[in-house]
């Protein structure tokens, strides 16, 4: 028992308490950091998101340069995920085929070898069949790594070292941009033409002060490698002053002549949205055609090789440049691009404009060039030092030599040699042992001495050192110069700016215009159409000169056939109180004895029970009787059904009522007073009564009592005829009307014997 009690004890002064919303507020918030500094955002000075940081170095420790050859892509991905990256090995794959698209960088950063995937959207192989090396312009930000130009921090085990930030000597976040989402923010990075992005970094070296509009003179907005043409050029100036705004992005097109007198669309350049899908925008140009969005197209086809070509052939004296217009809105043909200059600075998300941005990259490079030239005068101070040991030591080599001889140990010359210590030391006369107390030599020039072979005894050898050491003296000269003075160092900065534009420049790809929207005008050629119907809701459209030749026998296998013109929409009214409007256009047009779509598919509905159709022109001008399930009635203006919507409620019904019958009334035949409405009910019960009898309501109503009805019946059939018509049908049966009884509206009915034959 006491032993219990005291593991209770144990266990309770092991337990923590805290509060529950402070420890998921702090947790969260360092979540929030990680991503934000660890994975999405990247480095205002070098561009580069971690994992894009840590392949490049991990290439550099293997040896790939541009060089040399290329090296399976999974030893790049094992290497960087087991040195420096602890995450998935298909994220870092990710991040090394992006940096080896031309269509999404400007300047790629690394060469691949292999199926790296394409512009249409198919993906890379994988990494075991892939290779890759560094380009030459990952090297700008790679090749003074040994210099010490940046800090290298510990790995994720500490077992590694690696640069906190690469030494980059070129403006890579604007040349190449970046994406990425982190936790309530997200960057999107326009990438740049190369020359006009350093000779804009150049300029504010220039000119501290140069103004945003200066400054677009040598940046006048991004340069997308797809092309394209970016249409409000007047917003990138407040895009470049905040931060963030949004492009809008065209693709570029040629219209051409085609065959049989038809005109081609042809799209040469699309937009950077797309970039690594153009499959999509060709599929909806397809899908487009397919659905007969367009009339104007004939056919869409990709005819790209090296070079995209997207051939849209538009069908004869049809306009090609209506077609675009309404092309640029209902597809990627146009799109937008939203731009966040978002980047890390000291460990901080922070939003950038364009100067500000330029101005970090400066100071990053005084810094980096501070540090190399330092590195440089103290690496050519030690050589030198060297250079005049061994000068100094081919005045006195024959001392030299026989303070060697007579030495018993290295340690022992080498203390001569350094501080004049001849104890122990056998000489040939007090004259050298004098001699040899006076040597003052510097421990790397004794190193050096000790080192040195005979060979630099030769007298073009010695000659070559004072020549070396002349030229060590004035490269020191120029560096202590540089570093003392800013100008000089960013005239450095400068020149080698300057060969990096002469080795990256390319011509700008990306249009800047200023372009007004145009509306795309629908052109439809009007025609009288026959929509057929059978009675089991399979729909097809055919011309008129088709339907003339339809047979009495074909045209009885059709259920509903509904004249209308091509313009026109056909109206579907269903029991459930709705209606479907489905433009003549989108009717699919078959012949005859072809099957055709659903009805249901066409209105997209799916257990809706179909009572009438009509084209809409006829029921704009129409009246419309309605009569529903419990005996309920009224008329509809047709006018009051007009609606840009695909589906509407054609009319108000009660819980468990439906809508029976749907019919259609000119004018004139409204206006007449000799038409009279027939109703039986289900269990064979009939009224008739005169239309005029009946009240005009609006959709929205449900209407009056048509008929006084028994429990547990209802309405199944009503039609409104003149008197003089004495049959109509009725679930193929023939119905007598002239046997159902006029009477009053809402009165009770009688026996329908006879009625139905």
């Amino acid at each position: 028992m006491a032993r219990k009690k005291k593991e209770e004890a144990v266990t309770v002064e092991n337990i923590i308490s805290m509060d529950f919303a402070e420890e998921m507020k702090t947790s969260f918030r360092d979540y929030a950091m990680s991503v934000i500094i660890s994975r999405a955002l990247p480095d205002v000075r070098d561009g580069l998101k971690p994992v894009q940081r840590r392949i490049l170095y991990a290439m550099k420790e293997l040896g790939l340069g541009p060089d040399k050859p290329h090296r399976k892509s999974a030893r790049i991905v094992g290497d960087t995920m087991g040195k420096y990256h602890p995450h998935g090995d298909g994220s870092i794959y990710d991040a090394l085929v992006r940096m080896t698209e031309d269509y999404s960088l400007s300047v790629p950063l690394v060469d691949g070898h292999g199926n790296f995937g394409s512009i249409d959207g198919d993906s890379a192989a994988a990494m075991r069949y892939t290779e890759a090396r560094l380009s030459s312009a990952a090297m700008t930000m790679l090749s003074h790594l040994e210099k010490g130009l940046v800090d290298f921090v510990p790995n994720f085990d500490e077992s590694e070292k690696e640069p906190s930030v690469l030494p980059a000597m070129l403006p890579n976040l604007l040349i190449n941009g970046t994406t990425g989402i982190a936790v309530g923010m997200a960057t999107n990075i326009p990438p740049h033409n190369p020359a006009e992005v350093i000779s804009g970094v150049i300029a504010c070296i220039d000119r501290p002060g140069i103004s945003l509009e200066k400054l677009m003179e040598y940046i006048p907005g991004p340069d997308f490698p797809t092309g394209g043409t970016i249409i409000n050029k007047e917003d990138i100036k407040e895009i470049y002053a905040s931060g963030e705004g949004r492009l809008r992005v065209r693709a570029k097109t040629v219209i051409e002549p085609g065959e049989n007198g038809r005109t081609n669309i042809i799209v040469t350049e699309i937009p950077y949205t797309i970039a690594g899908n153009k499959t999509k925008l060709v599929e909806s140009l397809a899908q487009l055609t397919k659905d007969k969005v367009f009339d104007e197209i004939y056919d869409v086809r990709d005819e790209s090789g090296e070079d995209i070509r997207i051939v849209i052939e538009v069908k004869k004296d049809r306009d090609a440049g209506n077609l675009l217009n309404g092309l640029y809105k209902k597809t990627p043909m146009e799109d937008t691009y939203g731009v966040n200059l978002l980047a890390v600075k000291d460990k901080q998300p922070i939003q950038f404009g364009l100067k500000p941005m330029i101005e970090e990259f400066i100071e990053f490079q005084k810094e980096l060039y501070t540090k190399e030239y330092e590195h440089l005068l103290e690496k050519a101070n030690a050589r030198l030092e060297i250079v005049n040991g061994l000068i100094k030591a081919t005045d006195v080599i024959d001392l030299i030599i026989e303070i060697l001889r007579g030495s018993r140990s290295l340690a022992q010359a080498k203390g001569c040699l350094i501080s004049g210590d001849t104890t122990d030391i056998q000489f040939k006369s007090s004259l050298s042992a004098k001699q040899a107390a006076q040597l003052d030599f510097s421990e790397r020039q004794a190193d050096a001495i000790l080192a040195m072979p005979l060979s630099k005894l030769i007298g073009l050898e010695i000659l070559k050192l004072h020549e070396e050491g002349e030229s060590l003296s004035s490269d020191i000269t120029d560096y202590m110069r540089i570093l003392g003075d800013e100008k000089e160092l960013l005239k450095v900065i400068k020149t080698r700016l300057r060969g990096y534009m002469k080795e990256f420049s390319c011509e700008r790809k990306t249009e800047l215009a200023t372009v007004e929207n145009k509306v795309y005008v629908e052109k439809i050629v009007v025609e009288e159409l026959y929509i057929l119907i059978d009675r089991f809701g399979y729909t097809k459209c055919v011309d008129a000169a088709a339907y003339n030749r339809l047979t009495a026998e074909t045209l009885s296998e059709f259920s509903h056939v509904v004249s209308m013109q091509s313009d026109d929409k056909l109206c579907v009214f269903t029991a459930e109180g709705n209606l479907h409007h489905v433009k003549a256009s989108a009717i699919p047009r078959c012949r005859a004895k072809d099957k055709g779509t659903l009805i249901h598919t066409l209105c997209k509905f799916s257990d809706e029970e179909v009572v009438a159709y009509m084209s809409f022109e006829e029921m704009f001008e129409s009246i419309l009787l309605f009569v529903t399930k419990k005996g309920y009635i009224k008329l509809v203006s047709g006018a009051g059904f007009e609606t840009n919507r695909t589906t509407i409620v054609s009319t108000k019904l009660d819980d468990g009522d439906r809508l029976v019958c749907v019919k259609r009334m000119s004018a004139s035949e409204y206006s007449a007073n000799d038409n009279k409405v027939s109703m039986i009910t289900a269990k064979g019960q009939s009224l008739g009564f005169m239309l005029s009898e009946v009240s005009e309501f609006k959709k929205t109503s449900r209407g009056v009592k048509g008929i006084t009805l028994e429990n547990d019946d209802s309405v199944a059939y009503c039609t409104c005829l003149p008197l003089g018509q004495e049959t109509d049908t009725y679930n193929g049966r023939t119905v007598n009307l002239k046997k159902i009884r006029t009477r009053k509206r809402g009165q009770k009915p009688q026996k329908a014997s006879g009625v139905i034959e």
